[in-house]
């Protein structure tokens, strides 16, 4: 299905010295930032005290939120857990406070914390949805390690996956090619949240791992149309046919992009705290995601020589044997 074709290709190639060079600076800034200001790690790779609080009736997030903040506790994450009315809070630990000990007093200030929220409400309404504590633990930085440690395994494993796919199914320089491009956006995503200092949670880590495999469609739609052009299309150039690949899958690329963009959009409008920066981190993938496959994977499959003899096996010609 198409919006529209274009007829007449686009002259991508023509600047892609131009790309590349704004695409290494927005690298080598995001590599600054993530040296210079590092990642602001959520409580499950930091550690803190976890408490899962239950109400008679589903409150309002917000409210608790606000209430929490006022009470001095920062970066706090408050979400649903189960059903409207389980609340699971995340507080991080207090710098120079003990561990395991101080876990309990942090649960008791979290409760008289809650307890406060509807305070303008009457005594009846207050008292019946009361906020009841059903559990409250410590997480060990330990735990938060091998959750680093294991999301790195499966960064890598994605990135090795994707190379074995991708030579298997076409050819080295594009396998090569697009996980640049793909280690592009991700590289970049972790720039932004070290800049901002965003919080980077596991959902975050999990958009991370989606924005590769995200990325990694789009490359092959485009190596697809390149490789299908190669061989029906004599006389062209390696630009001209890259650059035909590219304008020829556009309209695809404005569907899939623009639909997915919708629903990231509606989670980071509507999704509130808990998937802000789950929906951020997709935003900002899929948006570096069509730029690296486009502008960053085809140009580097274009410098590494490409060409039409790759996909075309020459015909040998059988003799007859002379009596």
């Amino acid at each position: 299905m198409e919006f529209f074709r274009i007829k007449k290709d686009i002259p991508f190639m023509r600047h892609a010295l131009v790309f590349n060079v704004i695409s290494l600076i927005t690298f080598l800034l995001a590599i600054f930032f993530l040296a210079t200001r590092g990642l602001s790690f959520s409580i499950e790779f930091t550690g803190g005290t976890l408490l899962e609080v239950s109400y008679a009736q589903a409150p309002e997030l917000e409210k608790l939120r606000h209430q929490l903040e006022a009470d001095g506790f920062a970066d706090t994450q408050v979400q649903n857990f189960g059903s409207s009315r389980d609340v699971l809070i995340r507080v991080p630990p207090t710098k120079n406070a003990p561990t395991d000990v101080s876990s309990s007093k942090v649960g008791e200030r979290v409760m008289a914390s809650l307890e406060k929220v509807g305070a303008g409400e009457t005594a009846t309404a207050v008292a019946a949805n009361k906020p009841e504590l059903k559990r409250v633990e410590f997480v060990g930085p330990q735990v938060g390690k091998e959750l680093a440690s294991d999301g790195a395994l499966a960064l890598l494993l994605v990135v090795i996956g994707i190379v074995i796919y991708l030579a298997l199914r076409f050819e080295w320089r594009f396998a090569i090619s697009a996980i640049i491009a793909n280690l592009h956006d991700v590289v970049i995503i972790l720039g932004f949240f070290a800049l901002f200092q965003w919080e980077f949670s596991l959902p975050v880590l999990a958009a991370v791992l989606a924005v590769l495999g995200y990325s990694v469609n789009e490359s092959v739609v485009v190596f697809d149309r390149v490789r299908e052009t190669f061989k029906k299309k004599r006389g062209l150039s390696t630009p001209q046919v890259l650059d035909h690949a590219i304008t020829s899958t556009i309209s695809r690329t404005v569907i899939t992009h623009g639909c997915t963009q919708m629903m990231v959009t509606s989670m980071l409008v509507f999704g509130g705290a808990a998937l802000h920066y789950f929906a951020m981190a997709l935003t900002i993938g899929i948006l570096f995601g069509i730029y690296s496959s486009v502008l960053v994977a085809s140009p580097l499959v274009m410098w590494l020589g490409v060409s039409r003899e790759q996909f075309i096996k020459a015909k040998v010609e059988k003799q007859e044997a002379v009596v």
